[in-house]
């Protein structure tokens, strides 16, 4: 930098000599010497001047043929003279020697007598004028082809051919391109005249146009090259009278793509012929031509498009339309129009000394891109360390040196042609000192700081200048063994220290160091010899790297090991980006070479590679690109639309797919199109890729059509669209008279526009082409603009404000207009504009508050230092916030300096900007503050949540959630509810707590075939959400159950009915029974009661075969099963040694031995041993081992409990049954025993007891009578009996093993109870019982569900032992003794109740069986 400042200010100062020597030369002989470069005397020192030289005229591309003579000028302008010299194909031309090559007196090349023959070329290439002049230096010219037609030849000829009269016909004749201009016709073996109807293309090709009689005849075209002239065939045109036949509509001739320079012309060729003659039309970009006021743009002979002096405008497509009224067929072509270089910024002369750097700047413009190299005294600039191209077509030379000296040319050239441009460089010689003492060498020059690529220079002030704090300083440098020094200057006075950069690593450098004061520069230090430190050996950039597409969406790179490099290659790092964006991935490599998956189709991207050693990166490959192969479309055309154009034809027009998804170029369209009424004859119709329109034509009348499109590129057929249907009109259209008046016409005035909008005539049977507006201030015939007949609205713009406009609107078609419709509107008045905005509130702050609140602050600089307001002015704030994207901004206004938002949602960043009203003027908005309210409790549980089987697992269940809508903060976790009763409290389901934001959790383990409910809870930092709504799943059944295949539909409605029969049945022998038992004396009765109270009072159950329970009866709608119940032999088991049992299939069937001691089996079910029975129960319906949570000292007993109903006088006894279900109030209690009592369990309750259920915790039990025991376990057995006691003995008696039923029941209507005959005496019914009240506490409490489910166990509880009653169905001996005992049990009076419960037992069976 301090060199370049030193520079300009010498420039500078060395202008100001040079305008002052100019002025004197025009005066004074030593002009001339300063123009030679003489050094005239001045009195400040010797100035050099620069020299003009430059060239006159220069070499242009020249066409020659074979045996003329050719001129190349060249004029070139310096003082003195200069030498003018040629080069041809970069080699200098010896003239001397030349006899057909001379040096004309002003620099020209003339070549006489130019040879050319197949083998032999010597004049054609490229020649370049070379003008030097032995004191400056040396100048080159641009460079000229020399092109030598060849030979004659023809590659096309004319052929005979017929033209109907009026109609177009061509006539090829194609030669070598450098011949095109020697090309004429002749007619008849005269030459033919060519006018605005006969042209001759510039292929050489003849057409004739709107043809007549007089063009028929023998024609032939001719090449005259110079030498004897070159005949075509000679082909007959012949000329038929007009007929009224129509032919199709066919291109004699195409337009082709065309490449042209900039201010040549063109000429796009389009012949068309067909019956009726076409009419010829072009259009550039879907924008018509107007060819006839257009002084560039000519139809020669009415159809070909000619352009005359091309610009870069002109490039584009053009489109050919023929149309003859019955058809119209279109070609394209392109035209590319390229631009020589040209320079927009020239190099300019410079002055310098020796050791500065400088540069040379050249800036270019060309089309295709030109390239720029550089040349010194016409010899080529090779870069290197000290010539070096900067900023791409820029010139910068360091450390100059003497011979440095001359003329530097920037020469661009591309594909069209070539420029120069150059600048002279003079190297100046320090002015000698002025009188006075200069500075000695600086002293103890060191170099403090030594790097790869730059070193640290300090020095102390010379002996002769202790203080130097006037002195500056210059460092010069070069590499050892090399004679150009460069130099760096401090960059203020006093300053001692320097930074050399952009050094080569390894490298040593010689240094010295020179003070100046204002006298002159001083000596200079002794040369320090310093060597940079080598540079950490990282890889070279990864040779051969190449890239290609694998598929459309892979791409495949490979490279090899780079070649430089001190160390091991640990890996690479593959780079790549997609074109047109800034986001660069990288990618991990090993080996040398790696596959990209997952890009997108058809998508140019760009690779490259970084090798990495132990020292780290290495230099970077440069950049490969490859596009990834294409595919079929994956997404349909967009904005299918139809238009009905008559009774036969509808037009389609389609859009393409979307960029992202056309996954390669789009080659063309497939239109499929049917009858609506039969779906299966398709029409298949293939466009081009360009067109997006297609008439169908040939449809029939009156008939709905359905069509669709898919796009097409080479890999075959994308999507369609959906289905369009279209319906063809009955008749077609009248156009034979012109359109009715619109129906109506509306217009809505504005300030400057005025919005007019319309709907069609009534009469919808004429043609309406479109619409005609016309407006005016005052009339309406100032300005007219049409609309297409299918727009519906317009905005007249660049209206007056405040006048009054007429409004007219038309319908027009072919024909004509029709009549107008008038209207008249105001616009609206000028509004003033606002006066200068406030300026806006400043120091915006957002203090968070709490989940919901917010307070803003701010400043307001209008306002005085204290802030207070004292006027009316008000403030607005905004806020919002970017969750979802598309959120409105919410407004308040205030009054004072702050504002408290509430209503804000938790967890939830907002932006808050502030703005100050005051009367009309307002502020804009202010900076944004953004504040993010605190967590909050989520207030809305899971979503979505549901529960699959895992495959091959039927025990383990996957649940799977969505996070709450509300989180109001980060989730943290999930606890995860279930239980088989969804009544069951909360505290008595099973928990499964899932860590962090997983949305899936596995159970284990579960009971096959079982009914759960699922609920889920989130938790945040803040505490737990609310709990999601139970999920019922039921567990798959197992695959081997012991039981049998579940009972088909059809099989349980038979079962059903005949279980109905049989206790109807059943019930009827009772009562007849009974009728005979009131006769019986009272002192069977007795006894019964006897035994009654000595089983109350003992408590240990050990009454005879009569006392067992029958079960409930359960009646089914789908399916019963029987299954058997297991007495556990284990007499105290221990409850987490036990496997958990999951399904029936861990419950022992009863073995057939167990019929030879029925009385003892019976006596199992109640007392001492009905306690063993529960414990081993207990021990095998054990807590899931997985579940971690606190236990009390002894082990929690499972406890199953079954529900009776104890009275049947309850007319709507059946509506509670499963609210009996509930484990809230499972468990009865006698108040003198802490042993719970268990109750009677109906047949479904045995059946979901099989099943292994959660264990889940339970509340407290209610207490019961002492007297239950009686009636449920000893009276009832006694009292009623039903067909299943029967169909169960007569299993056993034949050898079978003993079910039980297996019910599941989905119905509200879930059991009842055989009604107990109760026997005479206060006994019968204890007051104290307390099923009536179970029964309406429950019914009060417990919403009716649908599923029952027992409930086992107490989670998390201590609780003693339980015995439970199971009751199982009795042998055919004892019903029959039970029967016999029954014969007198009953008095008159208790037999009519009795009957009375009857038939509300009846009533329940109907309501069962109807439902």
């Amino acid at each position: 930098m301090a060199a370049e400042r030193g520079a300009r200010r010498l420039l500078s100062t060395s202008s100001f000599w040079l305008y002052c020597l100019l002025l004197l030369g025009r005066r004074t002989p030593g002009a001339a010497a300063a123009r030679s470069g003489s050094a005239p005397q001045s009195p400040g020192a010797s100035i050099r001047t620069f020299t003009p030289f430059y060239f006159l005229v220069e070499p242009v591309d020249t066409l020659s043929v074979r045996g003329s003579s050719v001129i190349l000028n060249c004029s070139a302008y310096s003082e003195p003279s200069p030498k003018i010299e040629w080069k041809k194909d970069g080699t200098f031309l010896n003239l001397a020697s030349d006899d057909r090559r001379q040096l004309l007196p002003d620099g020209s090349l003339f070549i006489s007598n130019v040879v050319h023959s197949k083998h032999n070329k010597p004049d054609e290439g490229y020649y370049q004028c070379v003008a030097t002049v032995e004191s400056l230096g040396t100048i080159v010219s641009r460079t000229a082809k020399l092109t030598v037609a060849g030979l004659p030849r023809f590659t096309s000829q004319p052929e005979p051919s017929s033209v109907y009269a009026g109609n177009s016909a061509i006539l090829n004749c194609e030669v070598n391109a450098d011949l095109v201009p020697f090309v004429r016709w002749e007619q008849n073996r005269h030459p033919l005249l060519l006018d605005d109807r006969v042209i001759k293309l510039p292929s050489g090709m003849l057409v004739i146009s709107n043809a007549t009689e007089g063009d028929g005849g023998l024609y032939r075209c001719i090449v005259e090259s110079g030498g004897p002239p070159k005949y075509s065939d000679e082909v007959e045109l012949k000329v038929l009278p007009d007929t009224e036949v129509t032919s199709d509509l066919v291109f004699l001739k195409q337009p082709s793509p065309l490449v042209r320079v900039i201010g040549q012309d063109v000429v796009l060729p389009c012949v068309a012929s067909g019956l009726p003659t076409p009419t010829i039309k072009w259009m550039k970009n879907e924008e018509a031509l107007d060819t006839e006021s257009s002084e560039r743009l000519v139809l020669l002979a009415g159809s070909s498009l000619e352009i005359s002096d091309v610009t870069e405008d002109d490039a584009g497509t053009y489109f050919c339309i023929a149309d003859n009224g019955n058809e119209t067929i279109e070609a394209q072509a392109e035209l590319t129009v390229q631009a020589q270089p040209e320079f927009l910024k020239q190099p300019t002369n410079i002055y310098a000394h020796e050791s500065m750097d400088i540069v040379f700047e050249c800036e270019v413009t060309g089309k295709p891109t030109p390239t720029v190299k550089w040349v010194k005294n016409g010899d080529m600039v090779i870069p290197s360390d000290y010539f070096k191209i900067v900023k791409e077509h820029n010139l910068q030379v360091l450390g100059l040196v003497k011979s440095d000296e001359g003329f530097y040319q920037c020469i661009a050239e591309n594909d069209v042609g070539n420029a120069q441009a150059g600048a002279q460089l003079i190297i100046l010689e320090h002015a000698p000192a002025t009188t006075g003492p200069l500075p000695s060498a600086p002293r103890d020059v060191v170099a403090s700081l030594v790097s790869t690529r730059f070193i640290k220079l300090t020095w102390r002030t010379p002996a002769s200048d202790p203080h130097g704090d006037n002195l500056t300083y210059s460092v010069f440098y070069t590499k050892e063994g090399i004679a150009r020094e460069r130099v760096e200057n401090t960059s203020r006075p006093g300053e001692m220290q320097v930074t050399i950069q952009n050094l080569m690593p390894a490298t040593v450098y010689v240094f010295r160091v020179m003070a100046q004061n204002k006298h002159g520069s001083g000596e200079s230090s002794a040369p320090l010899r310093v060597e940079t430190q080598p540079e950490v050996q990282l890889p070279g950039p990864a040779p051969n790297i190449r890239a290609y597409a694998t598929s459309p969406t892979s791409i495949t790179v490979t490279w090899e090991t780079p070649v430089s490099g001190n160390g091991e290659i640990q890996n690479y790092k593959l780079y790549y980006m997609e074109k047109g964006t800034d986001k660069e991935q990288d990618v991990d490599v090993s080996s040398h070479s790696f596959t990209i998956n997952g890009l997108k189709k058809y998508t140019e991207y760009s690779f490259r590679v970084v090798a990495y050693n132990k020292h780290g990166p290495g230099v970077s490959t440069q950049d490969v690109a490859v596009r990834t192969l294409s595919d079929v479309p994956s997404a349909a055309p967009q904005n299918l639309s139809l238009e009905v154009r008559n009774s036969k034809s509808i037009m389609i027009h389609w859009q393409p797919p979307a960029p992202a998804t056309q996954n390669g170029q789009i080659t063309g369209y497939k239109i499929r199109y049917r009858k609506a009424s039969r779906k299966s004859d398709v029409t298949e119709t293939l466009v081009s890729g360009t067109q997006l329109s297609q008439l169908i034509e040939g449809l029939d009348r009156g008939t709905e059509y359905n069509f669709r499109v898919a796009a097409l590129t080479i890999n075959g057929t994308g999507p369609a669209t959906d289905w369009l249907s279209a319906e063809t009109f009955e008749s077609d259209l009248d156009e034979t008279r012109v359109p009715e008046v619109p129906s109506s016409l509306h217009v809505r005035p504005l300030v400057t526009s005025i919005v007019v909008s319309w709907t069609p005539p009534e009469n919808q049977n004429i043609v309406v082409r479109g619409y005609a507006i016309g407006y005016g201030i005052g009339s309406p015939h100032a300005q007219t603009i049409k609309v297409d007949y299918k727009q519906r609205y317009y905005t007249i713009e660049n209206l007056d404000p405040s006048s009054h406009y007429v409004i007219t609107l038309k319908a027009f078609n072919n024909v004509g207009e029709g009549i107008p419709l008038y209207e008249s509107a105001v616009t609206r008045p000028h509004t003033v504009p606002d006066p200068t905005p406030m300026m806006p509130p400043v120091g915006v702050q957002a203090s968070i508050l709490s989940h919901d609140t917010i307070r803003i602050t701010w400043a307001d600089n209008s306002l005085p230092k204290h802030q207070k307001i004292t006027d009316s002015r008000y403030y607005t704030v905004r806020w919002k916030t970017n969750i979802p994207a598309n959120t409105k901004y919410k407004n308040a206004n205030a009054t004072t300096l702050s504002y408290l938002v509430t209503g804000l949602k938790p967890n939830t960043l907002y932006e808050f900007s502030v703005m100050v009203t005051k009367g009309r003027r307002s502020s804009t908005w202010s900076m944004t503050a953004h504040g993010t309210t605190f967590e909050l409790v989520p207030t809305s549980p899971p979503k979505d949540v549901t529960v699959v089987s895992k495959e091959g697992k039927p025990k383990t269940i996957i649940v799977n959630w969505q996070p709450p809508s509300e989180a109001n903060g980060k989730i943290t976790g999930y606890i995860i509810y279930y239980s088989t009763d969804v009544n069951a409290e909360i505290h008595d389901w099973v928990i499964e707590p899932v860590v962090g934001n997983r949305l899936t959790h596995q159970i284990q383990e579960l009971t096959l075939d079982t009914p759960y409910y699922f609920k889920i809870q989130a938790r945040n930092s803040k505490g737990m959400g609310p709990m999601s709504e139970a999920v019922q799943f039921r567990t798959p059944k197992g695959s081997n159950s012991p039981h049998g295949s579940p009972t088909s539909p059809l099989d349980s409605n038979m079962l059903l009915v005949i279980i109905v029969s049989v206790g109807v049945i059943t019930i009827v022998v009772v009562v007849i029974i009974a009728v005979f038992c009131t006769r019986r004396t009272t002192s069977h009765q007795k006894k019964k009661r006897a035994a009654c109270k000595s089983v109350n009072g003992s408590h240990k159950y050990k009454g005879n075969s009569k006392d067992v329970k029958p079960p409930d009866l359960w009646i089914h709608h789908e399916r019963l099963e029987l299954k058997p119940i297991d007495k556990s032999p284990d007499p105290n088991p221990i409850m987490t040694d036990t496997p958990i049992p999951r399904n029936s299939q861990d419950i022992t069937p009863v073995d057939n031995s167990m019929d030879s001691n029925i009385h003892q089996r019976r006596n199992s079910y109640r007392g001492h041993e009905s306690e063993d029975s529960m414990s081993t129960l207990a021990g095998r319906r054990g807590m899931r081992p997985k579940m971690m949570m606190p236990f009390d000292s002894q082990p929690p007993q499972p406890v199953i409990s079954a529900h009776p109903i104890h009275s049947l006088d309850h007319p709507h006894h059946h509506f509670h049954s499963s609210s009996l279900a509930s484990p809230a109030r499972s468990h009865l209690y006698h108040p003198g025993s802490p042993w719970p009592i268990g109750t009677s369990m109906s047949l479904s309750d045995r059946a979901n007891s099989t099943e292994s259920v959660r264990n889940t915790p339970s509340t407290d039990t209610m207490p019961a009578s002492s007297s239950q025991t009686c009636c449920t376990d000893h009276q009832d057995p006694e009292g009623a009996t039903s067909s299943s006691y029967l169909a169960s003995s007569q299993e056993e008696d034949s050898g079978q093993s003993l079910p039980t039923a297996h019910v599941r029941p989905s119905h509200p209507l879930k059991s009842f109870a055989v009604p107990a005959v109760p026997p005479p005496g206060p006994p019968t019914y204890d007051p104290a019982l307390p099923s009536t009240p179970l029964l309406s506490q429950q019914a009060l409490n417990h919403h009716i569900h649908s599923v029952k489910t027992a409930s086992i166990g107490t989670l998390g509880r201590s609780r003693p032992p339980m015995p439970v009653v199971v009751p199982s169905a009795p042998e055919v001996q004892e019903t029959t003794r039970m029967l016999e005992d029954s014969e007198s049990s009953y008095e008159p009076d208790e037999l009519t109740k009795e009957m009375a419960h009857l038939e509300g037992l009846m009533k329940d069976l109907n309501a069962i069986t109807t439902a």
